[in-house]
This record gives C-alpha cells, structure tokens and sequence, in this order.
C-alpha cells in the first residue's frame, strides 16, 4: 500500500513539472543584456556569460510544451528556444564571419536541440512545428538567423502575454526597414524571406497585399517587385 502511494505521488510531481509554464525572465534578461534595440549582438561579452544562457536552455530541454498549455504560449516557448539555440551556436564556434562557417553552411540541419527526450535541428522547429503547427507569416520576422539580413532578434523574450503586440511591432520594423526592403525604388527591393516563403505570405492575397498591411506607405496592386541579395554576415 505504502509503495503504491508512493509511486501516486510520484507521477502527479512528474505530471505537474512537465506541465509547469516555462519561465522566460533568464533568457528577457540576457537578451536585453547583450541585443541592441536594432538586433545587434554583442557576441564577445554574451558569450563570457554564456553560463546563464546554458540554465536557460537546460530549462526549456527539461520543460517540454505541454497539452495544457495556450497556443500562445506554446508558440512563444518554440520561437525562445529556437532563437537561444541559434545564438548558443554562434557562440560555440565564435569568432566567426557568418553562420554559413558553420556545418558546411549547414547549420539548420544539426540536431543539437533536445527538448524533453527528442533532438531537433533549427529547421525542425521552424518548419516542422511552427510553420505547419502555426501557420502565422509573422513567424519568418521572430526567428532570427544570426545574418545581417535576417530581421533582428527581438532583445526581449516572448511571451503569452506579449506575443501577438511583438509579432506586429516586428513584421512592421521589418518591412519599413530600408536596408531589409526598399519599396520606394520602382520596382521595389524586397527581402529573399519573400521569395523563398512565398507560399506562406500569399495564402490571403499576394505579396504586394501582405506587404501592404504593415507598409507606412501603401503600395499599388500591380507594383513589381526584386529580390534583394541575401547578405549572410554575422549580426554583430
């Protein structure tokens, strides 16, 4: 009798500890440390506290998303991790140029990221869950991919409450940005994030029409459009 209650409460701490919401301050508080307003990483002193950056992401391995949990939470917690392991990985191999120095240019395929007893590479999490668990376009602005045109890692840490208000302030600051996409050259320079996603930007219209809903300047239906030159220098 003793060891079956035993083994009972055994499984509600377990069931409740996989449950528990995961606790973003350690990773807000690093991010606001070493990323500047614009995205900019301070690579050489992040990484002389990368200790930290270790607790945080022994955290989310150890709390996996839970069926409990909301979709915005759920959603915030992926967009975290991948973000922290992308950087922990720039950190791993700093000083470098860019992450394409990195695998072959083929960094997105390690799987180096384990979340609860699984492994994933950055592209499982990106394509594999967020993309088709949530099929939101504003998730190509969350996700930062360490390059000079990748829009910036946000330096503040997503959340339930603040998820939707920074996917809109994100996708704005990007699409407004000159460097990232010039819409007033004719036709207009937009970012290859545009291309290579084309088919997530145009499930409700085109890309013009996507554009157009965080544009400051709105632009003509049958405006042209070009592709920038992506440039893979490290966001330093």
């Amino acid at each position: 009798m003793l060891k079956l209650v035993v083994v009972f409460f055994t499984l509600i701490s377990f069931s409740s500890y996989n449950s528990a919401v995961v606790d973003h301050s350690e990773w807000d508080v690093l991010l606001s440390n070493y990323v500047s307003n614009d995205g900019r990483v301070d690579y050489k002193r992040f990484k002389l506290d990368s200790e930290k950056l270790s607790n945080y992401i022994l955290t989310i391995s150890k709390n996996p998303p839970a069926a409990s949990w909301g979709k915005e939470e759920t959603m915030a917690y992926w967009i975290n991790a991948y973000n922290a392991h992308t950087v922990s990985l720039i950190l791993k191999n700093y000083p470098l140029n860019s992450i394409m120095d990195i695998n072959d240019g083929k960094a997105w395929d390690l799987r180096f990221i384990k979340i609860g007893s699984k492994n994933y590479s950055l592209n499982n999490i990106e394509h594999d869950i967020l993309r088709v668990q949530y099929p939101d376009p504003r998730i190509h602005f969350a996700v930062n991919c360490a390059a000079q045109s990748c829009p910036k890692l946000n330096n503040r840490a997503f959340t339930a409450t603040n998820l939707e208000s920074k996917l809109n302030q994100l996708a704005k600051e990007f699409i407004n940005n000159s460097s990232k996409n010039d819409l007033s050259s004719n036709p207009i320079k937009v970012s290859k994030l545009f291309d290579w996603y084309q088919e997530d930007f145009t499930k409700k219209g085109s890309v013009i029409d996507y554009i157009n809903k965080y544009a400051n300047k709105k632009l003509e239906a049958s405006t042209k459009l070009t592709f920038m030159e992506y440039n893979w220098e490290l966001n330093d």
